[in-house]
């Protein structure tokens, strides 16, 4: 990994960003190879991916908990605001930390995977939680060892039938989605893993690969992308994404309006913004193709389809 900003200098990014406070707030992680062939002036990998000042500007719209997690949390590392549905955190860890992201809470000297003692908890809550879904997120839970992780669904089966893993593995480090990973994941069916693209230069040769693996054994994937200015707020590239995953048969699950964590704020669209976009976009490609527009309040209740404009 590359977690020291030295490291990034080569690429000509940080001589003007205070990286070292920027680091303090929220840590700087990319894989190697996940910065092969990007354009650092311009490619959106490394504009989500590499720290930048505005993240230490505060903003008046800020919500330290911008989805209402806390209020939702019966333990560490649990959040449930829905009866059917319980959402485990396996780690603090990912393997690129997106600047745009809701959790940010890496506190110094905060532990990034939970205690034997919080595990063993967080498995027991779920299973007497009256939940058909588990949500395995993070953090990445591909961050956490393959053992690891077969062990959680192993011992939410078989009160909790349907496991979703939410993971941007398959995407800044596809190497991650070895035989042995799928192999797994497919003889704990039924299992659906929800991945997150939000611009179609996300989708390289290697990442194609790791996608195909995965659909290939059967195992169903779908995309979330976030709204996110100077990323993907065009008609033209949320066109393009649409059209791409659906070629590489991932379904383009929901458009998530940007969450108002501190730190983002040069990555947020309006309300008004992203209707019109969505409004643009809902004309240009099919149903298979057209993702739901959605927004998560800090109140905890959840996602919520965004109102599309009224005609005319």
């Amino acid at each position: 990994m590359l977690g020291r900003a030295e490291a990034l200098a080569r690429f000509g990014w940080l001589a003007e960003v205070r990286w070292r406070d920027v680091a303090e707030q929220f840590p700087v992680r990319l894989p190697r190879g996940y910065l092969a062939g990007a354009n650092v002036a311009s490619d959106p990998r490394l504009l989500t991916a590499l720290p930048a000042d505005a993240e230490l500007d505060f903003h008046p719209g800020d919500i330290p908990d911008p989805v209402g997690e806390q209020a939702r949390s019966p333990l560490p590392w649990v959040v449930q605001k829905h009866r059917d549905r319980v959402l485990l955190l396996l780690t603090k860890r990912c393997h690129v930390y997106c600047r745009f992201c809701f959790r940010r809470d890496h506190e110094p000297g905060a532990g990034e995977d939970p205690s034997a003692d919080e595990w063993a908890a967080m498995l027991d809550y779920a299973k007497h939680s009256g939940a058909e879904e588990v949500i395995l997120s993070g953090g990445d839970p591909l961050a956490i060892p393959d053992a690891r992780l077969f062990a959680a669904m192993d011992g939410l089966r078989p009160e909790i039938p349907i496991v979703r893993v939410h993971t941007r593995a398959p995407i800044t480090f596809p190497s991650r989605i070895t035989p042995r990973l799928v192999a797994g994941l497919r003889e704990r069916a039924p299992v659906w893993l929800f991945v997150h693209v939000n611009h179609p230069s996300e989708l390289t040769v290697e990442v194609d690969a790791a996608l195909a693996r995965l659909v290939d054994a059967g195992i169903p994937v779908l995309n979330q992308t976030v709204l996110l200015r100077g990323i993907n707020n065009d008609v033209d590239t949320l066109v393009a994404l649409s059209r791409a995953l659906v070629a590489r048969r991932v379904f383009p699950y929901y458009l998530h309006h940007p969450d108002a964590v501190p730190g983002n704020a040069h990555f947020r669209v309006s309300i008004a913004e992203g209707q019109a976009l969505y409004t643009s976009l809902r004309g240009r490609v099919s149903g298979l193709a057209l993702p739901t527009y959605v927004i998560d309040p800090p109140d905890g209740s959840g996602k919520h389809p965004v109102p599309l404009l009224s005609p005319g």
